[in-house]
């Protein structure tokens, strides 16, 4: 009789058992050690002398039916059909014959997918997905990664960094990637362009009011029809007021920009968690290859390899030299962005004696 199969639930992580390789699942919490024996290549060795390997291959986050069908078909051939993504859209195979590893790493590359972000790599970026999930984007996150992991490839594939660098990109203000140590976020720079003839026929305007973090709309009527007005003095320009209200348009080829942060951190290992800070902003949102946002992410890679020590994380060599020396070793501008000035923050900074850059 065929296993029944789970009833899915819609909260919290579903059990990595039934899926997880048999080898795993016998040495569950015996593990001795694990080591890379090449990039995007680990091995597990158990106390009792039983060992699984996995091969980490970097694919797309948008993947369609063929490209599936053919990842399936190679872990079929080499893996016995275990392979999981991880949350970065790595794709991992799990093999307990090591004579199958290098014939696999060899079909993986000859599809297209190469094998890399282990160790001291910088990892495949992680995104959101745009258009195609977001109600709120600036710009499609998708493209921007596909363009800066096209000059990022040899560091995927090759150990050339001195630690792990974790890089993200978001296509809307509100950065719902979490922390990084690059982090790429889109960036409105203008308040929305309200078009009032069409709120009152399209927007629910207690819902656009309740959706703005910061407190900066209200309700008003413009030429005897219910519309919205925005306190700009308040306004943050996040765009979350677009999705519920399409009038109240943000998006712009001009004003819509880019901003890299640097420094994130969500481990605790060595250092505690830390979040990232501004590094360059207003660069522009230059489709479809984005040159500039990725020279700049260049030129951040190239001094943190250079002046960070070996296994220092890249918040953790900013924190070393100070910021004032990161600006001179990058060759990246200080200018009146990185003050953090909002209106609302002031509350924040008059509760510190520290100076926020």
């Amino acid at each position: 009789m065929a296993e029944e199969l789970r009833k899915p639930i819609e909260s919290g992580p579903p059990d990595p058992m039934p899926w997880m390789h048999p080898v795993m699942r016998k040495n569950y919490g015996q593990w001795k050690y694990h080591d890379i024996l090449r990039t995007g290549v680990l091995v597990h060795v158990a106390r009792n002398g039983e060992r699984v390997y996995t091969v980490r291959a970097g694919t797309p986050r948008q993947l369609d039916v063929y490209a599936i069908r053919a990842l399936c078909d190679i872990a079929d051939t080499y893996a016995d059909g275990h392979v999981r993504i991880t949350t970065r859209a790595n794709i991992e195979f799990m093999v307990a014959d090591e004579s199958k590893v290098a014939p696999l790493v060899d079909a993986l590359n000859d599809a297209g997918y190469p094998v890399g972000g282990t160790g001291r790599t910088v990892g495949q970026l992680s995104h959101t997905q745009g258009w195609l999930h977001c109600d709120i984007p600036g710009t499609d996150a998708s493209g921007v990664v596909k363009s800066i992991m096209d000059e990022l490839y040899d560091d995927f594939v090759n150990e050339k960094m001195p630690a792990k660098v974790k890089i993200g990109t978001q296509c809307c203000q509100l950065n719902c990637g979490g922390q990084n140590d690059i982090d790429i976020n889109v960036q409105h720079t203008r308040p929305p362009v309200i078009n009032h003839e069409l709120v009152s026929k399209i927007c629910e305007r207690p819902t656009v009011v309740a959706r703005c973090p910061v407190a900066a709309i209200r309700p008003c009527v413009v030429n005897g029809m219910p519309s919205l007005e925005i306190d700009e003095k308040k306004c943050m320009c996040c765009g979350a007021c677009f999705p519920p209200c399409p009038p109240m348009q943000i998006n712009h080829p001009e004003h819509t920009k880019i901003a890299i942060w640097v420094g994130g951190k969500n481990s605790s290992a060595r250092t505690k968690p830390d979040f990232h800070r501004l590094a360059v902003a207003n660069l522009p949102n230059n489709a479809p290859r984005w040159p500039e946002v990725g020279a700049a992410v260049r030129q951040i890679l190239e001094a943190y390899r250079k002046g960070a020590r070996k296994y220092e994380r890249m918040g953790e060599w900013i924190h070393r030299i100070g910021w004032s020396r990161f600006f001179e070793e990058t060759g990246l501008p200080f200018t009146k962005y990185h003050i953090d000035d909002w209106r609302g923050g002031r509350d924040k900074l008059n509760h510190s004696a520290q100076i926020r850059l």
